[in-house]
């Protein structure tokens, strides 16, 4: 075969081969679930790799330029470097995935992940609200026992039940939010099975009954210590609900609107980001059920100083979900 012919019949697997390999080190692709130049995915690059090194004994043996032997030596060298590389060690590909990955992950899931904080937020506020105006309306979602329940929890005048505790109690209440937390995030995630209706009826029934339960205790009087307690832990707590709402919410998505692939195929794919997306979560609760244990039940802590935090940590999980990982391969 003429080099000519050689070059033009495989020119865009090279092509495709390079666009993978400037890929890993300049973009965010393989994070967020996308197709490369070629459609190609990292799981077929072993056999294109295997390919290129056939190419290139082709070339050497058939005696083609050295253009065309430098090119693919050149190719074969870059992916041998990215694909028998010693990975790094479990460690950093968990510290690199929680900054860079997951927010990657989560920003490309957007659409439900909007969703799913409307279907949350906006019944959480209506009802806040709602109660502010007609405070009756609390025993139409609440019985009367679970109301006099959240008013013993923050009276502010029964020094009983002030914020504050010995910290065994601490480590206690840290292994209990530890189990409640992650319980709520994989329910909300699992209900997604159910065509995404399951995930969205958990979100608006925590939705309603958050609401209902800070509109009636700030109506009455009782927010102060209310709001000193959930404000430091609310940041990472009602976020990853809400996260794991959408990931539920892209896993229904996947059995109504599976595209081009069998429904089965889309929800396996969907499934294993949604893993990672649990993942990310997981560390969310995790970070939530410390905080509240350890700072928000702390009551010698100035209501300021615990204000001012809570806005901090709002402003980081901001941040750190809208611009984590921007230009930072994702190696692991």
């Amino acid at each position: 075969m003429r080099q000519e012919q050689f070059v033009a019949r495989h020119q865009s697997e090279w092509l495709a081969f390079d666009a993978w390999l400037r890929g890993r080190g300049a973009s965010a692709r393989r994070a967020r679930g996308e197709r490369n130049t070629g459609e190609l995915t990292d799981e077929d690059m072993p056999a294109r790799y295997r390919r290129i090194c056939q190419h290139l004994a082709l070339a050497r043996r058939r005696g083609y330029s050295p253009v065309v032997v430098d090119r693919l030596q050149a190719l074969m060298q870059r992916g041998h470097g990215v694909l028998y590389r010693t990975p790094p060690p479990r460690w950093q590909r968990a510290v690199r995935f929680l900054l860079a990955g997951f927010p990657r992950l989560v920003r490309s899931e957007a659409g439900c992940m909007w969703v799913a904080a409307a279907v949350f937020v906006f019944p959480l506020a209506l009802m806040f609200v709602l109660l502010q105006v007609r405070p009756e309306l609390v025993y139409s979602i609440a019985s009367p026992e679970q109301v006099a329940m959240y008013e013993r929890m923050y009276d502010p005048s029964d020094p009983s039940h002030a914020l504050g505790r010995e910290s065994g109690t601490d480590w206690q209440m840290f292994g209990h939010y530890i189990w409640n937390n992650i319980s709520i995030g994989l329910r909300t995630f699992a209900g997604g099975l159910v065509a995404g209706v399951g995930a969205l009826f958990v979100l608006l029934v925590n939705g309603i009954g958050i609401g209902t339960v800070f509109g009636h205790l700030h109506q009455i009087g009782y927010g102060d210590p209310l709001w000193r307690f959930v404000c430091g832990h609310a940041p990472f707590e009602l976020t990853a609900i809400v996260l794991a709402g959408g990931a539920g919410l892209r896993l229904g998505l996947s059995l109504i609107a599976s595209g081009r692939h069998r429904r089965i195929d889309a929800l396996a794919r969907a499934g294993a980001k949604g893993a990672r997306l649990c993942l990310g979560v997981a560390f969310m609760l995790l970070v939530a059920a410390f905080i509240e244990a350890f700072w928000s039940s702390t009551q010698s802590i100035p209501a300021a100083v615990k204000y001012g935090v809570s806005g901090v940590l709002w402003t980081l999980v901001a941040l750190w979900l809208g611009v984590g990982g921007r230009g930072v391969s994702d190696e692991d």
